[in-house]
């Protein structure tokens, strides 16, 4: 069957319901002599009469009804699918999959998953988290998110598009309120010599990080000792709420232990900006609602302000 014998069965179809070609014409946009000539190239290559007709009526012949009542379920489906598209293409629904490294999934999607999922009710969420750059078409995702900056590139292919989701993040330098019990808190960088620190390794090339600080225009770089290192940002944290020493984090993730009171923040007039985060997706239109919906929510509670003068961020592995 090619597209000529599907267009001519939907035209069947519109004349068999209204028993009038110019009445099937209207409906379907075409003049009753474009239709009629559609019925008979029908007929003649299924070589059998489906309809009856006069100037006056047209009626079904008795191969035309058997057909009728084998085509309709099939046609009601196909116009079923395309309301059902033209609802999504107006409201949020369906699954929506994401692929994100773990710091844009803590910092970006984690914070708004609750509320975006309670705003649509009819929308699932799947994110999936990991630091090794994939092609998210291939694998069937809908956007990534990664750190904003031309690094961004080796995560999308040319033809994407990408959106800042996230501004600059500040940086927290925090520790358990039970390691300062024993420690004096650091009231400058240079006060860390005398601390525990939990030292971060890079993924890329394997380096320790050393902890960036700034004020009044002055930047200084500090290698840190402890006895814990680790290379994950989360696990970072955690070595800090359980008072194995002062962390180098984010606000995003240190956030919910600084509220929750386990963690104790310290030199936060010294702490940089580290650059944000994009979400990227295949395709210049038709962006689907529900990934537009995801869109606006994350950049009404985040912002988008600008990255520059911000440092590249130690804590994504890509």
């Amino acid at each position: 069957m090619d597209r000529g014998d599907l267009a001519n069965l939907t035209a069947f179809v519109a004349v068999a319901d209204q028993r009038s070609f110019r009445a099937a014409a209207s409906r379907l946009g075409v003049t009753p002599s474009a239709l009629s000539h559609s019925m008979r190239q029908l007929e003649e290559r299924l070589e059998v009469r489906l309809l009856h007709r006069t100037t006056r009526s047209v009626s079904l012949t008795d191969a035309g009804l058997r057909l009728l009542e084998r085509l309709r379920p099939a046609i009601d489906q196909i116009t079923g699918a395309l309301e059902d598209l033209n609802e999504e293409r107006q409201r949020p629904l369906g699954r929506l999959r994401i692929y994100a490294n773990h710091l844009a999934a803590a910092a970006v999607i984690a914070p708004i998953w609750g509320r975006f999922l309670s705003t649509y009710p009819e929308v699932h969420l799947e994110l999936a988290v990991g630091d090794t750059p994939i092609d998210i078409v291939a694998k069937g995702f809908d956007a990534g998110i990664g750190p904003h900056d031309a690094r961004v590139l080796s995560w999308a292919a040319a033809d994407m598009i990408a959106v800042r989701v996230m501004g600059p993040m500040k940086v927290a330098v925090v520790g358990a309120p039970t390691y300062f019990a024993r420690q004096r808190p650091p009231r400058t960088p240079d006060d860390l010599a005398r601390h525990n620190c939990v030292q971060y390794r890079l993924a890329g090339d394997g380096a320790v990080f050393a902890w960036s600080f700034g004020r009044h225009g002055k930047s200084t770089r500090i290698s840190v000792e402890g006895r814990v290192m680790v290379n994950n940002g989360d696990l970072a944290v955690r070595a800090a709420v359980d008072g194995l020493g002062i962390a180098y984090t984010i606000e995003a993730l240190a956030e919910p232990f600084l509220r929750s009171g386990q963690l104790v923040r310290v030199l936060e007039d010294w702490s940089p900006s580290l650059e944000g985060m994009s979400l990227y997706y295949p395709g210049h239109r038709q962006v689907p609602a529900t990934l537009r919906a995801l869109i606006d929510m994350v950049r009404t509670a985040r912002g988008s302000v600008p990255t520059k003068g911000s440092l590249r961020n130690p804590f994504t592995n890509d």
